[in-house]
């Protein structure tokens, strides 16, 4: 099938310019600059005028709850709302039920987006206490890398010993698989809890989640973390910055780089007078300071990719305070709107958000002929447009879980069409309920 879009304005490795693109079957066959589309037979024409065409956003930090916390979301559903976002890519986490931290479940987690996701996939590899061995035995080419939790998690997922620390970065170096990190010291992190439950009862207010999920215990962790990576050479991401003081460690190291958040980006503490415990993730939305340090960290370097850390819990678990509200948000469906609406602050430009939510987590994971509109890649694009203003209200959220911190927010920027492998999978609020997207494939 052959599909000429046409009429838009391409925005794609540091440059926005007129341009059209052809499709034939799911490859970028032909791009065209300039006013004029070229001639030919195609199957179907898309007319973007007036509005912004970029790569299919990768979104390198989602939690699909898939298996074993269905309940809250499901590989099908917030594949759906990617694709309603503009995301034709994600990387999930390994904190479901199982554990992906077995060759066993990580093969039953690619069995299941076979059967269920409608963008394309794929999963880290989560690290534990005693796993590392297995480092070796695991496909390069089919996952992104390990995720390494250094606080924040549970059981045999919290890894935040020395030698197990050492024996994980070691290992990922001899393989050339990058390490990404979930970041903040959980000693000091309980402790912060035991203080504040002695002081304000067993569920402190919400607005106490940034001081018991410190700026200090963010940093240590990050240090310890930034620490080995020097040591053993290993590529490490750390994910979900927070704080204005991290922001040292980045931007001087190829080998090591940063992610924020939409929730960092967007929210601050005086959010959670409103909006409480809907903005409530792990790390915490910290100062207005911390805010504004990563906004700048978009453009100078520091900030390497933007994901979401997509993380849906029913809305019956974000009801109390610090210890009783579950941590996490849904964002997928957002992102790149919110972004746009950072470019129209002024915050950074159409060509920083191509770069951050595109270009950059395709080369730093080796993401195959994915990430770039380039002649003979993969057709993921996505067009976009200013023109109708919407708000978020329940009927639009794609989530399973129903609900989002951005409900009520009236957005200027809108995803219109999400082409995934050279189909049009979500046109103008129709969505192909058959699509399905493909395993990624890396290095």
């Amino acid at each position: 099938m052959s599909i000429l879009i046409y009429g838009g304005t391409i925005v794609n490795e540091g440059r926005t310019y007129r341009g059209s693109i052809v499709i034939e079957g799911e490859r970028i066959a032909q791009i065209k600059e300039g006013e004029d589309a070229p001639r030919g037979n195609y199957d179907e024409e898309v007319d973007a005028t007036g509005c912004f065409i970029f790569p299919g956003v990768i979104d390198e930090h989602v939690h699909f709850r898939d298996p074993g916390l269905t309940e809250k979301a499901d590989i099908e559903s917030e594949s759906r709302a990617a694709a309603y976002g503009g995301v034709t890519s994600y990387f999930d986490m390994p904190n479901t039920n199982p554990h992906t931290t077995s060759l066993e479940t990580l093969e039953e987690k690619f069995e299941l987006a076979r059967r269920k996701s409608h963008v394309n996939y794929s999963f880290f590899f989560g690290a534990t206490n005693d796993n590392s061995a297995l480092f070796g035995d695991l496909d390069r080419c089919r996952i992104p890398g390990v995720k390494l939790f250094m606080g924040a998690s549970t059981g045999n997922m919290l890894v935040d010993g020395r030698e197990s620390l050492r024996r994980i970065f070691g290992t990922a170096a001899e393989l050339g698989l990058p390490v990404m990190t979930h970041c903040e010291d959980t000693r000091q992190v309980n402790e912060n809890m035991r203080r504040a439950r002695a002081e304000y009862g067993d569920d402190p207010q919400v607005r106490s989640h940034p001081l018991i999920r410190s700026a200090k215990a963010c940093y240590d962790s990050t240090a310890q973390a930034v620490a080995l990576a020097r040591e053993y050479g290993t590529r490490l991401h750390v994910a979900h910055l927070t704080t204005a003081r991290e922001l040292e460690f980045f931007g001087q190291e190829s080998n090591i780089t940063g992610e924020a958040v939409i929730a960092h980006l967007y929210f601050c503490d005086k959010d959670y007078e409103t909006r409480g415990a809907l903005i409530k993730c792990n790390p915490a939305v910290k100062t207005s300071h911390d805010r504004e340090a990563l906004r700048k960290g978009l453009v100078d370097g520091r900030i390497f990719t933007v994901g979401t850390d997509h993380a849906p819990h029913l809305l019956s678990e974000k009801q109390g305070g610090c210890a009783r509200a579950a941590s996490g948000m849904p964002m997928i469906q957002f992102s790149l709107p919110t972004m746009l609406e950072l470019s129209d602050g002024g915050i950074l430009t159409l060509e920083d958000i191509a770069t951050l939510m595109c270009h950059h987590p395709a080369t730093l994971f080796g993401v195959r002929e994915r990430g770039f509109i380039r002649q003979g890649y993969v057709a993921d694009l996505v067009i976009v447009g200013n023109q109708r203003p919407w708000k978020v209200t329940e009927d639009v959220i794609q989530s399973k879980c129903k609900w989002s911190p951005m409900i009520g927010h009236e957005y200027q920027w809108r995803v219109c069409q999400t082409f995934c492998n050279g189909h049009l999978i979500y046109n103008e609020g129709v969505f192909d309920e058959n699509s399905s997207g493909q395993e990624i494939r890396f290095r």
